[in-house]
C-alpha cells in the first residue's frame, strides 16, 4: 500500500524544465554499503528479512553482499550463507561486492551473475583501503574483470573519492576521469561515482559529469553514489539527473558510511532521493509506503531512529 492510499502527503509532480531522464534506476545499497559499518552482528535472518522487504517495496538492483574477508568487514562474513538462503524475486538482480581473485572464486561459488569491484581514485585510500597504489590497483582488478565477463557475469566499477580524500583533499578531475576509464575500458559495463565522504557541491559534480563526457564516455554509462555529510546528497542527485545520469545508488533508511572514511556519515537515503523523484515525475518502480515501513523496521533491529527525512516523516 502506498502513501497515497494511507492518506499520506505526496509531493506535486511538477516536472523539471530541461533533461531530465524518464525514469531512473535505484541501486540499493542498504543490505551492503548500509550495513557493513554497524558495530552489533545483525543476525542472517534480518538481513533475509531485509533484502524481501526491499524486493517486495519494489527495488530491482539489490546489492545484497560482499565477499571481502571477514577480518575487514566481520558485519558480512555470511556472505555465502545469506546467498544461499536468499529467495531473490523474479526480475531483480542481487548484485554481490568482488574484493579480489579469491571473492571471484567465492562469487562463481555461489552462482552470482552480478558483481561489483571498488576502485580508489585517490592515491592514500587505494594504500589505506586496498593495500595498493592508485596504478598498481589495476592490475588486481584486471584479471578478475575479465575472467568475469568471460563467465558471463555483469561487472559493476565503484570508484571512490571522486570528489575529495580525508587525507589529500580535492582530488583532481582529470584523475577522477583517468581512474574511471580505465575501470570501464577493462571491462565494466558502468561507473558509479562515489562522494565517499559527502564532501560534493553541484557545481562539482556538474564539472565531473562533463569532463566524463569530454573524455568519450557516455552518461548512460555513470551512476552517481552520494553520502550526506554536508546536506548536498540531493542537491548532486539532482544535478546529475539533469546531466541525464539515469541510476542512482541509495540506502534505505539513509544507512551507512565508509569504515575505511571516519567523517562518512550516511548514504543518500532511498526514500528521500524516491520524494524528489515523485515531485520531478521521474518514473522509479518502488512503493514509497511499503519502503518506509521497512526502514522503520530495520530502525527497529538496529535500535536506533532512521536519518532519512522522509522516514521520520512518513513513519512516525
Amino acid at each position: 500500500m502506498g502513501p497515497r492510499e494511507l492518506g499520506l502527503p505526496m509531493p506535486v509532480a511538477s516536472p523539471e524544465p530541461g533533461q531530465l531522464p524518464g525514469e531512473v534506476t535505484i541501486w540499493e545499497v542498504g543490505a551492503r554499503d548500509g550495513l557493513q559499518n554497524e558495530k552489533e552482528i545483525v543476525p542472517l535472518e534480518v538481513k533475509l528479512e531485509f533484502l524481501r522487504r526491499l524486493a517486495d517495496a519494489g527495488l530491482v538492483v539489490l546489492e545484497a553482499t560482499s565477499f571481502v574477508h571477514p577480518k575487514w568487514v566481520p558485519q558480512l562474513a555470511d556472505a555465502a550463507e545469506l546467498l544461499d538462503g536468499l529467495d531473490q524475486a523474479p526480475g531483480a538482480r542481487y548484485p554481490v561486492l568482488v574484493p579480489n581473485a579469491r571473492g571471484l572464486d567465492r562469487a562463481l561459488e555461489a552462482k552470482v551473475r552480478d558483481i561489483a569491484i571498488f576502485a580508489a581514485a585517490s592515491e592514500t585510500f587505494a594504500q589505506r583501503n586496498l593495500n595498493s597504489g592508485l596504478d598498481e590497483q589495476f592490475g588486481m582488478f584486471e584479471p578478475v574483470v575479465t575472467r568475469a565477463v568471460s563467465e558471463g557475469i555483469a561487472v559493476r566499477g565503484y570508484l571512490s573519492m571522486c570528489f575529495g580524500d580525508p587525507w589529500e583533499g580535492p582530488v583532481a578531475i582529470e584523475q577522477v576521469v583517468a581512474a574511471g576509464k580505465r575501470l570501464l575500458d577493462m571491462g565494466c559495463h558502468q561507473l558509479s561515482l562515489g562522494d565517499t565522504i559527502g564532501v560534493a557541491t553541484p557545481g562539482h559534480v556538474e564539472s565531473l559529469l562533463r569532463a566524463f563526457v569530454a573524455a568519450g564516455v557516455g552518461v548512460d554509462r555513470l551512476a552517481v553514489h552520494f553520502h550526506d555529510t554536508y546536506g548536498q546528497a540531493l542537491s548532486n542527485t539532482l544535478t546529475a539527473l539533469r546531466h541525464g545520469v539515469s541510476t542512482v545508488d541509495s540506502s534505505a533508511g539513509g544507512l551507512g558510511g565508509c569504515p575505511y572514511a571516519k567523517s562518512a556519515t550516511g548514504n543518500l537515503a532511498t526514500e528521500d532521493l524516491i520524494w524528489m523523484l515523485e515531485g520531478l515525475g521521474i518514473q522509479h518502480g518502488v512503493d514509497l509506503g511499503k519502503l518506509v515501513e521497512t526502514s522503520v523496521w530495520m530502525a527497529e533491529q538496529l535500535g536506533r531512529p532512521s536519518p532519512s527525512r522522509v522516514v521520520k516523516a512518513l513513519g512516525s
